[in-house]
């Protein structure tokens, strides 16, 4: 049997470029956590879930979100757009017609959206049960 001669493994830092480039949302400065927040947001989840397999006009997606107001589903589509997850098409017609749809980098992360929430409503008792026991707990 031969003798392997272990070298001991250099860790390193990555710089915060290497980081940016991988990826790594527990890093503050890690743009990941702006693109997270964007989709996993109550408002991005939602219009994320109302554009699947749709092309909706802005006033058909906000119908579709109950509660979203204007100004939010506003700020919501632009940040999806920018993270490139929403399509924007604006004809030019008056009054002014605008449909939004996912494009496919957003049919992919619609996938774990719906795989997330999907999640939630199948163990929704389980956890309404565990608020109820953590609020009676700590209201004593």
């Amino acid at each position: 049997m031969s003798s392997v001669t272990k070298l001991p493994i250099k860790h390193h830092r990555s710089s915060l470029l290497e980081q940016v480039k991988q990826g790594n949302v527990l890093e503050k400065e890690c743009p990941s956590r702006e693109i997270l927040r964007d989709v996993t947001n109550r408002w991005g989840v939602l219009t994320i879930l109302a554009l699947t397999g749709d092309t909706l006009r802005f006033s058909e997606l906000r119908r579709k979100i109950s509660g979203i107001s204007e100004k939010m589903l506003s700020q919501t589509l632009q940040a999806l757009e920018a993270d490139g997850f929403v399509n924007r098409i604006a004809y030019p017609v008056v009054p002014p017609h605008v449909e939004y749809s996912l494009t496919p980098l957003g049919e992919e992360v619609c996938v774990r959206v719906q795989e997330l929430t999907s999640w939630i409503e199948d163990n929704l008792p389980t956890i309404l049960q565990h608020r109820r026991e953590y609020q009676a707990q700590n209201n004593d």
